[in-house]
Protein backbone atom coordinates (compact mmCIF):
# COMPACT_ATOMS: atom_id res chain seq x y z
CA UNK A 1 0.00 0.00 0.00
CA UNK A 2 0.97 3.33 -0.79
CA UNK A 3 2.43 5.44 1.87
CA UNK A 4 0.93 9.20 2.18
CA UNK A 5 2.50 12.32 3.71
CA UNK A 6 1.73 16.02 4.66
CA UNK A 7 4.75 18.22 5.70
CA UNK A 8 3.16 21.49 7.60
CA UNK A 9 5.12 24.90 7.27
CA UNK A 10 3.20 27.35 8.95
CA UNK A 11 -0.25 28.90 8.45
CA UNK A 12 -2.64 27.15 5.72
CA UNK A 13 0.83 26.24 3.88
CA UNK A 14 1.28 22.35 2.87
CA UNK A 15 3.42 19.75 1.06
CA UNK A 16 0.97 16.59 0.67
CA UNK A 17 2.51 13.47 -1.56
CA UNK A 18 0.27 11.20 -2.48
CA UNK A 19 0.93 8.19 -5.48
CA UNK A 20 4.17 9.93 -6.73
CA UNK A 21 2.26 13.16 -6.69
CA UNK A 22 3.20 16.17 -4.61
CA UNK A 23 0.65 19.11 -4.19
CA UNK A 24 1.54 22.69 -2.35
CA UNK A 25 -1.26 24.15 -0.51
CA UNK A 26 -1.71 27.83 -0.02
CA UNK A 27 1.87 29.12 -0.51
CA UNK A 28 2.89 31.91 1.99
CA UNK A 29 6.79 31.32 1.60
CA UNK A 30 7.50 34.65 2.92
CA UNK A 31 8.22 36.14 6.82
CA UNK A 32 6.23 39.27 6.02
CA UNK A 33 2.35 40.09 4.94
CA UNK A 34 1.88 43.93 5.29
CA UNK A 35 1.46 44.41 8.77
CA UNK A 36 1.72 40.39 9.82
CA UNK A 37 5.25 38.84 10.59
CA UNK A 38 6.39 35.30 10.90
CA UNK A 39 6.56 34.96 14.29
CA UNK A 40 7.52 30.71 14.75
CA UNK A 41 9.12 27.78 12.35
CA UNK A 42 11.36 28.55 9.74
CA UNK A 43 10.50 30.15 5.78
CA UNK A 44 9.21 27.15 3.98
CA UNK A 45 12.17 25.30 2.19
CA UNK A 46 10.06 22.99 -0.49
CA UNK A 47 11.42 19.81 -1.27
CA UNK A 48 11.57 20.48 -4.63
CA UNK A 49 8.74 21.88 -7.90
CA UNK A 50 5.26 20.64 -6.72
CA UNK A 51 3.05 18.95 -9.44
CA UNK A 52 0.40 21.69 -8.94
CA UNK A 53 -0.45 24.11 -6.26
CA UNK A 54 -3.33 24.55 -4.79
CA UNK A 55 -5.50 27.87 -3.90
CA UNK A 56 -8.58 27.71 -1.89
CA UNK A 57 -9.25 31.66 -2.04
CA UNK A 58 -8.08 35.36 -3.54
CA UNK A 59 -7.47 36.42 0.57
CA UNK A 60 -3.64 37.48 0.67
CA UNK A 61 -2.78 35.24 2.97
CA UNK A 62 -3.56 32.38 1.03
CA UNK A 63 -2.93 34.17 -2.77
CA UNK A 64 0.02 35.84 -2.22
CA UNK A 65 1.93 36.45 -5.79
CA UNK A 66 5.31 37.08 -4.75
CA UNK A 67 4.96 33.37 -2.89
CA UNK A 68 3.56 31.90 -6.17
CA UNK A 69 6.53 33.31 -8.22
CA UNK A 70 8.73 31.90 -5.94
CA UNK A 71 7.67 28.14 -6.29
CA UNK A 72 9.99 26.29 -8.56
CA UNK A 73 9.48 24.68 -12.01
CA UNK A 74 6.12 24.84 -13.87
CA UNK A 75 3.54 23.38 -11.93
CA UNK A 76 -0.47 23.57 -12.62
CA UNK A 77 -2.44 26.47 -10.64
CA UNK A 78 -6.02 25.18 -9.39
CA UNK A 79 -7.56 27.71 -8.08
CA UNK A 80 -11.33 29.33 -8.22
CA UNK A 81 -13.08 29.94 -11.34
CA UNK A 82 -12.54 33.57 -12.21
CA UNK A 83 -9.28 34.18 -10.70
CA UNK A 84 -6.79 33.16 -14.09
CA UNK A 85 -7.20 37.21 -15.29
CA UNK A 86 -5.84 37.74 -11.86
CA UNK A 87 -2.96 35.13 -12.29
CA UNK A 88 -2.06 36.72 -15.98
CA UNK A 89 -1.98 40.47 -14.53
CA UNK A 90 -0.09 39.67 -11.73
CA UNK A 91 2.23 36.66 -12.90
CA UNK A 92 1.95 36.63 -16.92
CA UNK A 93 0.71 35.10 -19.31
CA UNK A 94 2.92 31.62 -18.87
CA UNK A 95 1.28 30.90 -15.27
CA UNK A 96 -2.04 31.85 -16.98
CA UNK A 97 -1.63 29.40 -19.11
CA UNK A 98 -1.02 26.40 -16.63
CA UNK A 99 -4.20 27.79 -14.56
CA UNK A 100 -6.98 25.07 -14.04
CA UNK A 101 -10.08 26.81 -12.66
CA UNK A 102 -13.11 24.91 -10.68
CA UNK A 103 -15.83 25.47 -8.40
CA UNK A 104 -17.38 23.45 -5.79
CA UNK A 105 -18.15 19.97 -7.41
CA UNK A 106 -15.93 20.32 -10.48
CA UNK A 107 -12.68 18.25 -10.65
CA UNK A 108 -9.37 17.75 -12.32
CA UNK A 109 -6.29 14.70 -12.16
CA UNK A 110 -2.85 15.47 -11.77
CA UNK A 111 -0.76 12.78 -12.46
CA UNK A 112 -2.57 9.46 -10.34
CA UNK A 113 -4.64 11.91 -7.86
CA UNK A 114 -8.06 13.80 -8.44
CA UNK A 115 -8.49 17.20 -6.77
CA UNK A 116 -11.98 17.72 -6.05
CA UNK A 117 -13.19 21.50 -5.35
CA UNK A 118 -15.70 21.31 -2.21
CA UNK A 119 -17.91 24.35 -0.38
CA UNK A 120 -16.00 26.71 2.15
CA UNK A 121 -18.05 28.42 4.32
CA UNK A 122 -16.33 32.08 3.96
CA UNK A 123 -16.11 35.09 1.60
CA UNK A 124 -14.54 34.99 -1.82
CA UNK A 125 -13.58 38.27 -2.18
CA UNK A 126 -9.83 39.56 -2.52
CA UNK A 127 -10.07 42.36 -0.12
CA UNK A 128 -12.46 45.58 1.01
CA UNK A 129 -10.08 47.17 -1.29
CA UNK A 130 -10.59 44.97 -4.16
CA UNK A 131 -14.00 44.68 -6.95
CA UNK A 132 -12.40 40.96 -7.19
CA UNK A 133 -14.80 38.02 -6.15
CA UNK A 134 -15.21 35.02 -6.64
CA UNK A 135 -15.81 31.45 -4.50
CA UNK A 136 -13.97 29.98 -1.68
CA UNK A 137 -13.58 26.79 -1.80
CA UNK A 138 -11.65 23.54 -0.14
CA UNK A 139 -9.91 20.60 -1.75
CA UNK A 140 -10.53 16.88 -1.40
CA UNK A 141 -7.65 15.13 -3.42
CA UNK A 142 -7.87 11.23 -3.89
CA UNK A 143 -4.99 9.12 -4.25
CA UNK A 144 -4.33 6.25 -2.07
CA UNK A 145 -5.60 8.72 0.91
CA UNK A 146 -8.79 10.32 0.74
CA UNK A 147 -7.60 13.79 1.94
CA UNK A 148 -9.31 16.82 3.03
CA UNK A 149 -7.98 20.26 2.86
CA UNK A 150 -10.65 23.07 4.31
CA UNK A 151 -8.65 26.17 2.82
CA UNK A 152 -10.88 29.02 5.41
CA UNK A 153 -13.94 27.68 6.36
CA UNK A 154 -16.67 27.72 8.95
CA UNK A 155 -19.34 24.94 10.02
CA UNK A 156 -21.44 24.36 6.73
CA UNK A 157 -24.56 21.86 6.46
CA UNK A 158 -23.14 19.37 3.75
CA UNK A 159 -19.88 19.03 5.26
CA UNK A 160 -20.46 15.51 6.78
CA UNK A 161 -20.93 14.51 2.64
CA UNK A 162 -16.86 14.97 2.75
CA UNK A 163 -16.00 12.02 4.39
CA UNK A 164 -15.57 9.70 4.98
CA UNK A 165 -11.74 10.50 4.85
CA UNK A 166 -8.23 9.43 5.87
CA UNK A 167 -6.57 12.89 6.26
CA UNK A 168 -8.78 15.84 7.78
CA UNK A 169 -6.04 19.60 7.13
CA UNK A 170 -8.62 21.32 9.65
CA UNK A 171 -8.48 25.37 9.76
CA UNK A 172 -8.56 25.65 13.97
CA UNK A 173 -7.37 29.46 14.14
CA UNK A 174 -6.06 32.45 12.34
CA UNK A 175 -3.57 35.02 12.36
CA UNK A 176 -4.62 37.86 14.66
CA UNK A 177 -6.59 37.94 17.78
CA UNK A 178 -9.88 39.05 16.33
CA UNK A 179 -10.07 35.97 14.58
CA UNK A 180 -14.09 36.53 13.24
CA UNK A 181 -16.43 33.69 14.13
CA UNK A 182 -18.13 33.47 10.79
CA UNK A 183 -15.89 31.90 7.91
CA UNK A 184 -13.20 30.41 10.13
CA UNK A 185 -13.23 27.03 12.56
CA UNK A 186 -11.85 27.61 16.04
CA UNK A 187 -10.60 24.75 18.22
CA UNK A 188 -14.57 24.12 19.12
CA UNK A 189 -15.90 24.18 15.57
CA UNK A 190 -13.09 22.48 14.32
CA UNK A 191 -13.30 19.16 16.27
CA UNK A 192 -17.42 19.85 15.48
CA UNK A 193 -15.88 19.67 11.59
CA UNK A 194 -14.15 16.72 12.14
CA UNK A 195 -16.57 14.68 14.09
CA UNK A 196 -18.47 15.39 10.99
CA UNK A 197 -16.37 14.73 8.13
CA UNK A 198 -14.73 11.26 9.92
CA UNK A 199 -11.19 11.54 9.42
CA UNK A 200 -8.68 8.29 10.51
CA UNK A 201 -5.74 11.27 11.05
CA UNK A 202 -5.95 14.95 11.81
CA UNK A 203 -3.97 17.81 11.37
CA UNK A 204 -4.54 21.26 12.72
CA UNK A 205 -3.91 24.22 10.44
CA UNK A 206 -3.97 27.87 10.02
CA UNK A 207 -3.07 28.85 13.01
CA UNK A 208 0.38 29.98 15.24
CA UNK A 209 2.47 31.14 12.46
CA UNK A 210 2.23 34.70 11.59
CA UNK A 211 0.52 37.69 13.60
CA UNK A 212 0.45 41.16 13.46
CA UNK A 213 3.87 43.03 14.11
CA UNK A 214 4.11 44.32 17.83
CA UNK A 215 0.84 41.91 19.19
CA UNK A 216 2.89 39.15 19.91
CA UNK A 217 1.94 39.35 23.67
CA UNK A 218 -1.49 40.34 23.24
CA UNK A 219 -4.10 37.34 23.56
CA UNK A 220 -1.15 35.52 22.78
CA UNK A 221 -2.87 31.83 23.58
CA UNK A 222 -4.84 32.58 20.39
CA UNK A 223 -1.45 32.18 18.45
CA UNK A 224 -0.09 29.54 20.82
CA UNK A 225 -3.08 26.94 21.73
CA UNK A 226 -5.48 26.52 18.53
CA UNK A 227 -3.64 22.97 17.88
CA UNK A 228 -3.52 21.38 21.34
CA UNK A 229 -7.26 22.73 22.27
CA UNK A 230 -7.87 21.52 18.87
CA UNK A 231 -6.52 18.30 19.93
CA UNK A 232 -8.22 17.98 23.35
CA UNK A 233 -11.66 19.03 21.95
CA UNK A 234 -11.40 16.48 19.39
CA UNK A 235 -10.50 13.34 21.72
CA UNK A 236 -14.29 13.47 23.04
CA UNK A 237 -15.82 14.84 19.41
CA UNK A 238 -13.99 12.32 17.14
CA UNK A 239 -12.21 9.77 19.79
CA UNK A 240 -11.65 7.18 16.45
CA UNK A 241 -9.36 10.05 14.70
CA UNK A 242 -5.55 10.15 15.43
CA UNK A 243 -4.52 13.95 15.58
CA UNK A 244 -1.26 14.55 15.23
CA UNK A 245 0.35 18.75 16.47
CA UNK A 246 2.72 19.54 13.72
CA UNK A 247 5.70 21.68 14.19
CA UNK A 248 6.30 24.20 11.72
CA UNK A 249 8.23 21.62 8.44
CA UNK A 250 7.40 18.64 10.61
CA UNK A 251 5.84 15.37 8.43
CA UNK A 252 3.09 13.21 9.22
CA UNK A 253 3.39 10.00 6.95
CA UNK A 254 0.79 6.84 7.55
CA UNK A 255 -0.80 4.33 5.76
CA UNK A 256 -4.17 5.06 4.35
CA UNK A 257 -6.71 3.16 5.65
CA UNK A 258 -8.99 2.82 2.28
Amino acid sequence: MSETSVTWWGHSTMWLADSGVSLLTDPLLTDRLIHLRRMAGPTPRLPGPPDAVLVSHLHADHFHLPSLRAVPGEPLLILPRGATGFVAKGLGREWAQRCVELEPGEQTTVGAVTVRAVPAAHDGGRGPWSKLRSVAMGFVVEGAARTWYGGDTGLFDDMASLGPLDLALVPVGGWGPTLGAHGHLDPVDGAEALRRVKAAWAVPVHYGTFWPAGMGRFRAHMFHDPGTEFARRAAAAAPDTHVRVLAQGETLSFEPAT
